[in-house]
This record gives structure tokens, C-alpha cells and sequence, in this order.
């Protein structure tokens, strides 16, 4: 009896790690929602740049997502021609369901207005920058005829997940 409980608590210990180790695989995405509580709208004659004052109060990764939501209204992903000329025959990406969710796919501009006539010239429009990956620094690479120090950069080099893997599992075995 005293066996099957060591065991069930070995056996959490190992689930517990397991599950854990997911976290070096994850990737942090968010969902921002455009205007806060105000949504997508045509905004006041006093406040023509909101939308662009709101994304520069953001930081946009390349994954993230912008979710807009309008009564009566549309989101159109254009150009940076088009975005100035507040005209778009053929977008990017159009939706007027409401509720409209835009994933930046990769770093740079995007450039969104209102499909609705007259809606972009009033200010309900926007440009969001989105920033490059973050790649981690590598650790310097020593001469050629070194090969002690080019095997240990080599070592070194194992990206962090599969360290946090090795580390897990060797963990779980020490709670049999």
C-alpha cells in the first residue's frame, strides 16, 4: 500500500514536471483590443489621432493579434498608399461581422482604416508597428584551432527548451 501511494506521488511529481516543461515551448501572443472600451469608431473632431495615439502606447509583437469591435462599420488592412489616400478598392483584408481579429503575421507597418465612406478622412484610421523578434545573443565563437573551446561554445549552444527538458527529466527520477 505505502508502494502505490510513493508511486501516485512520483507519478504527480513527473506530471507536475511534464506539464511545466511546456512552458519553454510556449509562445507569448496577446490580443489587444482596439480603442480599449471604445472600440472601432469614427472618432471626435478634436480627437482625429486616437487610433494612432492608442497603437503608440502598445508594443505589437509579430503573433499578436488586434480585435476590433464596430457597430455598423468595417476594418480594412491597406496599403501605405492607400491609408493615405483614405481609399481602398481592393484591401488586404476586409471584414464588417463586428468583430474583426487581425493577426500580425510579421514585423513592420500595418496599415488599417475604415471601409465606410467618409469614416477614415474623419480619423477612424491607424498604423501599427510591429516589432522584429527578439533573438537570444550567441555566445562568442572561439578561433578554429581551439577545438576544447569550440566544443564547449558547441555545448553551449543547445537552445534553453531542450536544457529545460534534460533538466525535467532527470528531476523526475528523483522523486521515484
Amino acid at each position: 500500500m505505502a508502494f502505490l501511494l510513493l508511486c501516485s506521488a512520483s507519478f504527480k511529481a513527473f506530471l507536475l514536471l511534464f506539464l511545466l516543461s511546456f512552458h519553454f515551448f510556449s509562445a507569448v501572443c496577446t490580443e489587444f483590443l482596439v480603442g480599449d472600451d471604445d472600440g472601432w469608431e469614427v472618432p471626435d473632431s478634436k480627437e482625429t489621432g486616437k487610433y494612432n495615439k492608442w497603437a503608440s502606447r502598445n508594443r505589437f509583437s509579430v503573433h499578436d493579434t488586434v480585435n476590433f469591435r464596430y457597430k455598423k462599420d468595417s476594418v480594412m488592412v491597406v496599403t501605405e498608399e492607400e491609408y493615405k489616400e483614405c481609399l481602398s478598392s481592393k484591401p488586404l483584408f476586409y471584414d464588417n461581422s463586428g468583430n474583426s481579429v487581425v493577426k500580425l503575421d510579421r514585423p513592420g507597418l500595418f496599415y488599417f482604416i475604415s471601409g465606410v465612406t467618409g469614416h477614415c478622412q474623419k480619423g477612424q484610421r491607424m498604423i501599427i508597428k510591429v516589432l522584429e523578434p527578439v533573438s537570444p545573443p550567441h555566445p562568442p565563437t572561439p578561433p578554429p584551432h581551439d577545438t576544447k573551446k569550440a566544443a564547449a561554445a558547441n555545448l553551449l549552444s543547445v537552445s534553453s527548451p531542450i536544457l529545460g527538458m534534460f533538466f525535467m527529466f532527470v528531476a523526475s527520477f528523483l522523486f521515484i
